[in-house]
């Protein structure tokens, strides 16, 4: 549990979170004092015999808990209860409408599937790896405390249309794309970006392939055009967009980028990032029908 989830905002819903769990005996409960402790927690978990691990908070709180599971090949299970900012991971397994009631079922009923994770700059991700102005956005939404939910996203995005420059990228393992200036370039296990951008429309979490977007740099009225596109994800089809499913791909840039993973923001440690896709690296409890 990350009590700092959704900007604090679940701290005073903790104990109505937690009831279902408790009516059904599972008292143990792993609580964040400070960002980064998932995986220690995680793994604290999977020392005390855990099969499911229920994460409650968002994609962030999500990402650190599955590469504790991946590095230590555990057999563990990972369930969500949506408590973030975006909560993109908890769309793609169905359940970010879903009370806790529902997870506590969804848990003791443990119908798992097992699903891709994308791997890039020594970190697995769940949902999205992103650079260029997804990356800025994030950024920015993090100075953002006045807004809640999608909107948080939704505010930085548009004003980050305005100011941000673009980038140089030369993509390697993608036909047809070499180096060109883009807006932006997302690399996508799932679908959904941000909570309300459905970026990679197309994607699978257990098709064995990353889904490449890459949106080239336009000025601001072309760009407010592929704003709205990306919310209803039709933007694939507009003449500055690529994309392409791939197994793996090699992005390099003039300087170690920063770069948004599942709602979190990173700096790479090289000019270049290999991505690739880890086929069924982790079990999940999903809502029925979700990851077909």
């Amino acid at each position: 549990m990350n009590p700092a989830a959704g900007r604090g905002g679940i701290r005073a819903k903790i104990p109505t979170l937690l009831e279902p769990f408790r009516a059904r005996g599972v008292t143990r409960v792993y609580e964040t004092s400070r960002a980064g402790d998932e995986e220690a927690l995680a793994l604290q978990a999977i020392d005390d015999g855990a099969n499911t691990i229920v994460a409650v908070g968002g994609d962030g709180t999500c990402g650190r808990i599955a590469e504790a599971l991946i590095r230590s090949r555990s057999r563990c299970r990972l369930a969500v209860m949506p408590a973030g900012t975006g909560n993109d991971f908890a769309k793609t397994l169905g359940i970010e409408k879903f009370s806790p009631e529902q997870i506590a079922d969804l848990v003791q009923r443990c119908h798992e599937t097992r699903i891709d994770v994308g791997s890039g700059a020594g970190h697995y991700f769940l949902n999205s790896c992103g650079f260029g102005f997804d990356a800025s956005v994030l950024e920015a939404s993090n100075n953002i405390r006045w807004l809640k939910g999608d909107a948080v996203y939704i505010y930085a995005a548009l004003r980050q249309l305005f100011g941000y420059r673009g980038m140089d990228v030369r993509t390697t393992g993608v036909g047809g794309v070499a180096r060109e200036r883009m807006l932006m370039v997302t690399v996508s296990n799932g679908r959904w970006l941000g909570g309300a951008f459905k970026i990679a429309p197309r994607a699978l979490v257990t098709d064995g392939r990353l889904d490449v977007c890459f949106i080239r740099d336009a000025g601001v009225f072309r760009r407010l055009r592929l704003f709205a596109g990306a919310m209803r994800g039709s933007h694939l089809e507009m003449p500055s967009v690529t994309t392409a499913a791939v197994s793996q791909l090699s992005l390099s840039f003039p300087a170690p980028p920063a770069m948004e993973m599942d709602g979190e923001l990173r700096v790479a440690t090289s000019k270049t990032v290999e991505l690739r896709c880890v086929p069924r690296a982790l079990a999940v409890l999903a809502a029925p029908g979700a990851l077909q």
